[in-house]
């Protein structure tokens, strides 16, 4: 069984033990000053849920979704002040929501689940892969052109707004945990045991590249064709300025006070200069020089953070256990 997170360390994770499986251990966290960023606007959102929400999107300002444990789908048209639970028709644990458009939006989870939206996420309508793998992330460049991966090295791409779905060869066993296009031709994929693949095709052909690591990597986002930032277990960050062809590992220092490296988990950049990071135990990081420093970090909820989104510069949303959502506002 593919793993991400092992849960039997506390009660709380004990929900996701059936689809990943974690490799960090004990640590303390650092509980550094939030330097250079005084401005940076931190509120915790009522989402009315317990549940784990793994994934987070929003596609404007004011509309978003989030999915996770048993099934859960939330949506929002305000900004997140409320959040309502829509029916998804399922209690499988949901991995990754992705919306194409503001209309049309795809979640994906265990055993190969796959499920669609026309209506905005208002009813959602199950798709039939051939594969039981878990699924853990996806990407479209349009809402025609799209990408899942999962367990196995599963990767399944859609050329027509997901109505059929077809395998690629991966040429890995890997579990895949992320992938990120910059155009239809043009992506990355990350896993386990520092799987990096690259196409240049759309995925005809996936090459492996090399990061010297065996580290399991979490998540990838690309901010131009040529540079890109991956993060993963125990503190991993690596940086690409080729377009992916060799990748540089900066990992973020432990600190002063703590004893391991948090795992990443999720990566975003809203332009070339400013970046964000948010992980285990509620840590976020920023930069805003274009990864050349990060802020040493701080703990803005106690709940590992699982999703990001950013829909614009100025607001972002952060997702995780016990149903946390956090709205992030940076100063300007």
């Amino acid at each position: 069984m593919p793993g991400w997170l092992h849960l039997g360390r506390a009660r709380r994770w004990n929900v996701l033990a059936s689809c990943f499986v974690f490799f960090g251990m004990t640590l303390v966290i650092p509980q550094s000053a939030w330097s250079g960023d005084s401005n940076l606007s931190i509120v915790t959102q009522a989402s009315r849920t317990k549940s784990t929400l793994m994934s987070i999107q929003f596609r404007t300002l004011l509309h978003g979704w989030a999915v996770g444990t048993g099934g859960t789908i939330l949506k929002t048209i305000d900004g997140g002040k409320k959040w309502k639970r829509v029916t998804s028709g399922t209690s499988t644990l949901l991995t990754s929501v992705f919306f194409a458009d503001s209309s049309r939006g795809w979640v994906v989870g265990a055993g190969g689940f796959l499920s669609r939206t026309t209506n905005g996420g208002e009813s959602w309508f199950p798709q039939s892969l051939d594969t039981q793998q878990a699924l853990y992330g996806m990407y479209f460049t349009s809402p025609m052109i799209g990408w899942v991966v999962g367990g196995g090295g599963t990767i399944f791409h859609t050329s027509d707004g997901g109505q059929h779905w077809v395998e690629q060869a991966s040429g890995v066993t890997a579990a895949l945990y992320a992938v990120h296009f910059i155009n239809d031709q043009k992506g990355a994929i990350v896993g386990a045991l520092g799987t990096v693949l690259s196409t240049d095709d759309g995925g005809v052909t996936w090459t492996p590249q090399e990061t010297q690591s065996a580290v399991t990597l979490f998540d990838v986002f690309f901010t131009d064709a040529t540079v890109g930032w991956a993060v993963g277990n125990a503190g991993a960050l690596f940086q690409t300025t080729d377009g992916g062809a060799k990748w540089v590992d900066q990992t973020l220092p432990c600190g002063k006070t703590c004893t391991r490296l948090i795992d990443l988990l999720k990566v975003r950049f809203t332009g070339p200069q400013e970046g964000w990071i948010v992980g285990e135990r509620g840590m976020l990081y920023r930069t805003t020089d274009a990864g050349l420093t990060w802020s040493e970090g701080k703990a803005i909820t106690s709940s590992t953070l699982f999703g990001l989104s950013f829909p614009d510069a100025t607001q972002g949303w952060a997702s995780g256990e016990n149903g946390a959502i956090v709205h992030l506002q940076p100063g300007r």
